[in-house]
């Protein structure tokens, strides 16, 4: 394992790089790492890709205690890795959480940014009944809760290796300041990425699990998604739950692929 880091205010942002071709950027939603793409890295690197996995800020490797978790910041730090393995353009992906940050990118970065690649991101803030919320709250302060909630966003199986992967997930939640670190990726923070997405001129991919739990409809959702965008196109993937890149990985890869050779011939 070879893992690098970045400076940035206010700490380092690890990153682990694998492979060589053009550059496809991967960051992991709220409470993961960048072992949550263990699965995906070595398709997209036997496609002919070079491909480096971020811990976000706070998370992972990546040192704790950020004055903020906003997902413009964390877009400025997929910036900062692109510019450290010497500049773009590079695909950035961002699963969860972490679609709202390649936007964010994107827009700020076009020169450094070629296309970007959502799956399962947000986009309206979940409306919460207050039973719901009380949940929320007390799974963002408890590492063991929040492995139970990442159980749950499985819903048509897991990966033979989860249980290694979920029990080191949690160990790394439990380390000072990462319960803090989810926190602050869950809040709400102006301005919110929609309001950015017209300004995003490259090739967008939305990617959704067909039975992604955290979305009443999830094709409704992945269809909101893309009706943002200049340039977009939504993908199911079917039998798959919020994370397509651990549970799917083969058909996740395969339409990351397709984007990538479009791309490449535009």
């Amino acid at each position: 394992m070879n893992i690098s880091q970045v400076e940035r205010g206010g700490g380092r942002i690890a990153y682990e790089v694998h492979g060589d071709g053009p550059l496809v950027v991967l960051s992991h939603g709220m409470g993961e790492n960048r072992a949550a793409f263990r699965h995906l890295v070595p398709l997209l690197v036997d496609a002919g890709y070079r491909v480096a996995t971020v811990d976000v800020r706070g998370h992972g490797a990546s040192s704790a205690g950020w004055p903020t978790y906003a997902p413009a910041e964390v877009g400025a730090d997929l910036l900062a890795v692109v510019r450290a393995l010497g500049g773009g353009p590079a695909t950035l992906l961002g699963s969860s959480s972490s679609g709202a940050a390649v936007v964010f990118a994107a827009a700020d970065a076009p020169d450094l940014v070629g296309a970007i690649v959502q799956v399962g991101a947000f986009v309206a803030e979940p409306k919460l009944n207050p039973v719901v919320r009380l949940a929320v709250a007390a799974v963002l302060r408890s590492p063991r809760l929040f492995g139970m909630f990442h159980r749950s966003l499985f819903p048509c199986g897991r990966p033979a290796d989860y249980a290694a992967y979920r029990k080191a997930m949690v160990a790394n939640l439990r380390e000072p300041g990462r319960m803090a670190a989810m926190r602050g990726v869950a809040a709400p923070v102006e301005p919110h990425w929609t309001t950015r997405v017209r300004e995003v001129r490259q090739p967008v991919l939305v990617l959704m699990g067909a039975k992604d739990p955290d979305f009443p409809d999830p094709g409704a959702e992945a269809r909101a998604a893309r009706r943002l965008f200049a340039t977009a196109e939504a993908r199911m993937i079917e039998d798959s739950g919020h994370y397509p890149h651990a549970d799917r990985p083969a058909e996740t890869a395969a339409q990351i692929v397709a984007l990538l050779k479009a791309t490449a011939g535009a």
